[in-house]
């Protein structure tokens, strides 16, 4: 078998799918396309893979090329060593897994100065050898043979054999897969305060519940292995994989026996005394090492699918769409930032007003409200959810504002982040954070996914320990999932901003700054085909671009849908056929119900294709999101001493976690609930199994911690 084709079955069986469609997907990720385009427009080549499946296909055959290489360079390794055989060949060929590929090279690999090779040095390996092969001898008598100045007496000699044995046990790649295994099965994380560590430090306190604690590796969920891991890393906590460490050194006996003759009681004694040796010196550090990694490795895959999850949620929130607003970043001794913002999201006028303590210039920040609503025929007003938000609300909703002017609150989570960020600074060079910032929390009631892409997903407040997993898949996924979403909602091509473009399939942060200034200098795009005029996008490009941006007035009414350019002479081949043109099969339903789409199948094109471009014709340039709604919080609850235990109150969920979820009722505060207090007398296995970012929903209050600032509440 080819390791290509080792490779392609392993993610078949991993996927569930055929071989064929995972070629396919691999031969179109390798001809250059991406992800949204395969799964949008190359369904009839994948078998219809959705983007998460193609997703998959891609990392792991990017890890399997890697793992391609790193066989290359150890059969080269083992080659120039003169000890490649054939069957170590077809083991290290046929090997899909990292670990098992670096346990075959183990004993190979260079090394420096070790107890086993200074033994070597001194002449004991055939002694070693007798003694690991089980040979009926006699070894105080044999050991006699080896003594020379550097061996001083058998106890010497056989010390060294046992070493060299040792070795051989540790690095056995059987004995490591079994050790490996047994401890992710049976073994306990332990945790302990590190030795010298004041309880009682602030530092410390945050750890105090894992400062005697346990639990079966097994069962340890991602958010707890993550919490000891953290706090073994600040140095706070020690943390172990406790085992059964004489079953253990009882099956590598048995291993190390596996067909050969029983030995005698003297040689039984020396591979005894050599396993002890191999399993606390040699295996268990090395096993537990990598049982700990492992553990980490699960979690942080399982940490970044969940904050991917609630990234895609508050990504795909519904916008609020175009609207003249006015938002505001609250704030108490600093005032309050105000802006105002024509429906594009353009900033128009910005100014400061001090409702608050401690200037309290109500009076005047009520007129100056009143005067700029006026002004820009304000149709909206968002206030930022942070400190002073309730206050805020509550000041505006006493002004007398025109007839039919909404006030919504709007989370603050990344705002910060934005406006001292460089793509804020380049956007807005004239003026300062505040100001940045309260254009943010405008434009992102009006369509989130359009300014949430500025910011770096990690400042989102969506994740849980996502500063402790690993950073380059962390990207990598969370790129992935805003690239999802960008293109499953399309782009206005002639609105978006250039990071927003950047997203879009095959367009990348240099291209999408030639398409903004393009456009700066020509005008909006009339077509898309005119998207080939804009400097380096080629025809490659466009394939891959063109389908996920919409012109809404452009005089081919197909360049406002999802219909690919490659498909326009299908649509209107099928509009002549049904007698109409191609605006008039879009308007009319009876039309398109009229049309039998199996006469239309081809050898590129099937009914997948035809249905989507139907699907698509009955909703040209709808938005795929869901309608905006708003949520209105408790009038009596402000601040944290305002909650009491029993209340019922509205929220709207903030982040999930694997062990509860977080849930905004109106104040700075957030509340948790957990996952015991989810499922109304059921068990729930995950939150994000019933909840979802953004829901509105009905919590009662269970306890509230004034002085840590906690919150507990429960579903209803």
């Amino acid at each position: 078998m080819s390791m290509e084709k080792l490779y392609i079955d392993s993610i078949c069986s991993s996927l569930g799918v055929s071989s064929w469609q995972v070629e396919h997907c691999i031969e179109l990720l390798e001809e250059g396309s991406t992800v949204p385009f395969i799964s949008r427009y190359r369904k009839e080549r994948t078998g219809a893979l959705d983007d998460t499946q193609v997703s998959e296909v891609k990392y792991q055959w990017q890890r399997y090329l890697e793992l391609d290489k790193r066989k290359k360079s150890i059969l080269e390794s083992l080659e120039e060593q003169a000890v490649l055989t054939p069957e170590l060949k077809n083991n290290i060929e046929a090997c899909i897994d990292s670990q098992e590929l670096e346990d075959l090279y183990l004993p190979y690999r260079p090394k420096r100065k070790t107890r086993a090779s200074v033994a070597r040095q001194k002449g004991l390996e055939p002694l070693a050898a007798s003694l690991y092969e089980c040979k009926n001898i006699n070894p105080e008598k044999e050991s006699e043979k080896y003594l020379s100045p550097e061996v001083a007496d058998k106890d010497d000699a056989l010390s060294g054999a046992r070493d060299i044995i040792s070795e051989w046990i540790a690095e056995s790649a059987p004995v490591r897969s079994r050790l490996r295994s047994d401890y992710m099965k049976y073994g306990r994380i332990a945790v302990k305060l590190a030795k010298g560590k004041d309880p009682d430090s602030d530092e410390v306190q945050k750890y105090r519940s894992w400062f005697d604690f346990s639990e079966n590796l097994s069962k340890a969920p991602s958010h707890r292995v993550l919490a000891m891991l953290r706090g073994a890393s600040e140095g706070v906590l020690s943390v172990k994989v406790e085992v059964d460490g004489d079953r253990r050194m009882d099956d590598i006996y048995s291993m190390v026996l596996k067909g050969k003759a029983q030995p005698n009681d003297a040689v039984a004694l020396q591979i005894d005394y050599a396993v002890e040796d191999a399993y606390k010196r040699l295996l268990h550090p090395s096993i537990e090492n990598e049982t700990l990694k492992a553990a980490k490795d699960k979690a942080d895959l399982e940490s970044i699918r969940l904050f991917g999850d609630n990234l895609r949620q508050l990504l795909m929130a519904a916008p609020l769409g175009q609207k003249r607003m006015m938002a505001i970043d609250p704030g108490f001794r600093t005032g309050c930032k105000v802006v105002c913002l024509d429906a594009q999201g353009a900033l128009l006028h910005n100014d400061t007003i001090y409702p608050h303590p401690p200037q309290n210039e109500r009076t005047m920040a009520m007129k100056k409200i009143s005067s700029m609503v006026e002004a820009y025929d304000i149709e909206v007003i968002a206030i930022g959810n942070g400190t002073a938000g309730r206050e805020t609300d509550a000041f505006i909703k006493k002004i007398a504002l025109p007839e039919g002017v909404k006030v919504y609150s709007v989370s603050e989570d990344g705002a910060s982040v934005y406006s001292a960020s460089p793509v804020a600074r380049e956007e807005f060079p004239e003026y300062d954070v505040t100001v940045r910032g309260a254009v943010s929390i405008g434009r992102r009631l009006m369509d989130p996914l359009s300014e949430l892409v500025k910011i770096d997903p990690k400042s989102i407040g969506v994740g849980q320990y996502q500063h402790d997993v690993d950073q380059t898949l962390l990207k990598e996924s969370l790129d992935s999932v805003v690239e999802s979403c960008v293109n499953s909602v399309g782009v206005n091509l002639n609105t978006a901003s250039r990071h927003l473009l950047g997203y879009v399939s095959g367009i990348g942060t240099a291209l999408a700054r030639n398409i903004v200034e393009y456009r700066d200098c020509n005008g909006p795009f009339s077509s898309r085909k005119e998207l080939l005029k804009v400097k380096r996008l080629g025809d490659k490009v466009f394939e891959q671009c063109a389908g996920f941006l919409r012109i809404p007035d452009a005089r081919d009414p197909l360049d406002n849908t999802a219909v690919h350019p490659e498909r326009y002479a299908l649509v209107k081949k099928i509009a002549a056929d049904s007698g109409v043109s191609v605006s008039e099969l879009i308007r009319d339903e009876s039309k398109r119900k009229g049309v039998d789409l199996k006469k239309y199948v081809s050898q590129d094109v099937g009914l997948p294709t035809l249905n989507d471009i139907f699907q698509e014709l009955a909703k040209p340039g709808r938005d795929p999101r869901a309608a905006f709604t708003v949520l209105e919080f408790s009038d009596d609850i402000r601040t944290l001493e305002d909650l009491k235990t029993g209340m019922e109150l509205p929220g709207i969920v903030t982040n999930i976690t694997d062990f509860g979820a977080f849930v905004d009722v109106g104040i700075k505060q957030n509340g948790l609930i957990h996952i015991s207090r989810m499922g109304k007398g059921k068990r729930v296995n995950s939150p994000s199994d019933i909840l979802k970012i953004h829901q509105h929903i009905k919590v009662r209050v269970v306890e509230v911690d004034l002085r840590r600032g906690r919150i507990a509440l429960e579903l209803i």
